[in-house]
């Protein structure tokens, strides 16, 4: 985390993902090398992504997608609802 902002950076982000992921693989009860070959990621990929977090977003929903976690993806860019506005319309 930035020392200057008490938001999380990309890179923080990134580690975040990469570490629930692996506990969530192994949860799950795959090895780096199952999950390369059954979601279709190459186990570089897979490896690289675990120790660092980057991976591809191509890769990242095919993994998620094996793991049934695919529509966590749907909420990342939704319109914010503004309560302030919907109250304007109740209030006039």
């Amino acid at each position: 985390m930035n020392k200057y902002s008490v938001k999380p950076l990309p890179s923080d982000i990134q580690s975040a993902l990469a570490e629930r992921f692996r506990k969530l693989r192994k949860a799950e009860g795959y090895s780096q090398a199952e999950m390369a070959q059954r979601s279709g990621v190459s186990l570089g990929s897979l490896k690289r992504f675990e120790l660092t977090g980057q991976i591809s977003l191509e890769s990242l929903l095919k993994l998620a997608h094996l793991l049934d976690r695919l529509e966590d993806f749907m909420k990342v860019f939704e319109p914010s609802v503004d309560m302030k506005r919907i109250e304007k319309l109740f209030n006039s």
